[in-house]
């Protein structure tokens, strides 16, 4: 998430609905179809810098990418919390490294922790809500350009599982464990200022950061997803994908939502608590 984000109070719509502890939500959605989207997102949801946000973008598809990523997630805040979405009190978390207030986004929240992160590309978005401190990325599959001008900042033991591969698998291994790395860092709360060479987020789970959970998320044929989740349990995860009209005028999301067409979704137990 980026762009100047603003604090704004407001009432209660109804009762916060946050996910048990244990419990991490994931929410993707598609870019809805140009043609629909200039009429009917919901954008009087977004504030004033998220809407010139939106209008700043040369290509409209991009822009219709981020106010949908922005819409949904100001609806999906809103609905945990008990607020309308334009209520919804972004602020800034300290930054890791200066202690300044540009850290990771997150909620004034009164009562337990509320954690999300958001990230979209190329016409898809990921949305991830939680008790503990996470980050989300999603990435367009990449080409192999992006392989080669991107693999020299890698970890060595990254680069060293890249060496034995080619093709497709290289792409795929390059893929996943870039949009891990991602993920991690804005879980962090640095982005990409810290050296994305210094940590290494390839296959050997064994490997990885100690303390946090590296998870790999099913996002459709054209892009890769993952997930860090503070903590070395690993989370039960729900993944769903929210439809275009939940986010156009009227529109709702629905918390207790299942989609049937996404096979890692696991819900044991109760899912949502008070």
């Amino acid at each position: 998430m980026s762009g100047d984000l603003l604090v704004r109070g407001g009432p209660a719509t109804d009762a916060a609905r946050l996910p048990v502890p244990g419990r991490l939500d994931v929410w993707l959605l598609r870019r809805p179809r140009l043609d629909s989207a200039a009429e009917q997102l919901e954008l009087t949801e977004l504030s004033d810098a998220e809407r010139r946000r939106t209008a700043s973008f040369v290509r409209p598809t991009d822009g219709i990418t981020y106010a949908s990523a922005h819409v949904a997630l100001r609806r999906l805040l809103g609905a945990y919390l008990g607020r309308a979405p334009r209520d919804v009190p972004f602020v800034r978390e300290p930054c890791p490294g200066c202690a300044k207030p540009h850290g990771r986004p997150a909620v004034a929240h009164p009562g337990p922790p509320l954690h999300f992160s958001l990230a979209h590309s190329h016409g898809m978005a990921a949305i991830a809500v939680s008790t503990t401190v996470i980050g989300i990325d999603v990435e367009r599959l990449p080409r192999d350009e992006t392989v080669e001008v991107c693999a020299p900042a890698l970890h060595p033991g990254e680069r060293e599982e890249l060496a034995g591969l080619a093709g497709e698998a290289k792409r795929e291994a390059f893929g996943r464990m870039w949009t891990r790395k991602e993920a991690y860092l804005k879980a962090l709360g640095t982005g990409l200022s810290r050296d994305p060479g210094q940590d290494y987020l390839g296959s050997d789970a064994h490997r990885r950061p100690a303390g946090w959970t590296l998870l790999d998320l099913p996002a459709g044929p054209r892009h890769n997803a993952a997930v860090a989740v503070l903590g070395t349990e690993a989370p039960r995860v729900g993944v769903r994908w929210l439809p275009p009209e939940a986010l156009f005028a009227g529109g709702t999301v629905d918390l207790d939502a299942v989609d049937p067409g996404v096979a890692a979704t696991t819900t044991q137990g109760p899912d949502r608590g008070a």
